[in-house]
């Protein structure tokens, strides 16, 4: 069940300035914002866990579609791995995509800041996703926020349920449509 206003919450995060820190030098006065912002996209999940996967699926389509300033990793179920390419990216705004119970229809999308991480759960990584988030707004300077898809089911097999699947796709379009400007 895609939301109406994930588009709206997308253009919201993407104006939000990063803030200050390691990443923010590439900022200066008089600066072109646009030519500066540089998004990273990281899929988080477990292919083997059905609609875990959403996340992994959202940023390889991504990839796919080859959006100039964008970077769309996969971070499977240890996204901590991509901290260090993360890192050397530098980026302005980081995109999480992950599977998060939020006590939601199978499919819902929303956009979590990381202030409100906590009210969603993120469970079949190591690493509790605000950690890593944390970790990179010091590291880099740049805005952090969460997409998180209600999944349908988190039991072992390799697809997508219907409702995840649509979201996924959604999430895609927005994302597109948002960091192709």
């Amino acid at each position: 069940m895609p939301t109406p206003d994930l588009r709206h919450a997308l253009k919201r995060a993407l104006e939000a300035e990063p803030p200050l820190g390691a990443g923010s030098p590439r900022r200066g006065a008089g600066s072109n914002e646009r030519a500066l912002r540089t998004v990273v996209v990281l899929g988080v999940g477990s292919e083997l866990r059905s609609d875990d996967a959403a996340g992994l699926h959202v940023s390889r389509a991504l990839a796919q579609r080859g959006i100039p300033g964008v970077h769309a990793l996969d971070g499977g179920p240890a996204p901590e791995s991509c901290t260090g390419e993360i890192r050397r990216i530098g980026p302005s705004h980081l995109f999480i995509v992950d599977a998060a119970d939020m006590a939601e229809p199978p499919g819902t999308i929303r956009l979590i800041d990381q202030e409100n991480i906590t009210g969603a759960s993120f469970g079949t990584h190591g690493l509790p996703l605000s950690v890593v988030a944390d970790y990179l707004r010091n590291e880099t300077g740049c805005t952090v926020a969460i997409i998180g898809i209600q999944p349908a089911s988190l039991g072992f097999g390799e697809s997508l349920s219907a409702p995840v699947s649509a979201a996924v796709a959604e999430t895609v379009r927005c994302l597109a449509d948002c960091l192709a400007v």
